[in-house]
């Protein structure tokens, strides 16, 4: 039995911060009802409530990513730690390629 109910478990597709934030402001800021906005994107509505709830929000109390520290209010953060973290990951491309060039020299 306990196999049919895993089956039966529907996942739930994970939207990233930005796709929450658009959704939200479809509501906030562009008159979409949130019936009208969950039903555009595809979306549950209480998913978009919550986000909805989560963008007015002012002290980021209830947080969308469910981490500390991360909500909607702030999106300048987001964009801070977006652009320290380019640097970092054309490095790591960097360093992936030297491990490759110097792994086909050691053969």
């Amino acid at each position: 039995m306990s196999e049919i109910k895993r089956d039966r478990k529907h996942k739930r597709p994970k939207y990233s911060l930005e796709f929450k934030q658009d959704a939200a402001r479809l509501v906030l800021e562009k008159g979409y009802s949130q019936q009208q906005a969950a039903a555009y994107l595809g979306i549950s509505l209480s998913a978009l409530r919550r986000w909805v709830r989560a963008e007015r929000t002012p002290s980021g109390t209830e947080s969308i990513a469910k981490k500390p520290g991360l909500s909607l209010a702030d999106p300048s953060e987001l964009l801070r730690l977006r652009k320290e973290n380019e640097p970092l990951r054309m490095e790591r491309e960097r360093l992936k390629k030297a491990a490759l060039f110097f792994a086909k020299e050691a053969e």
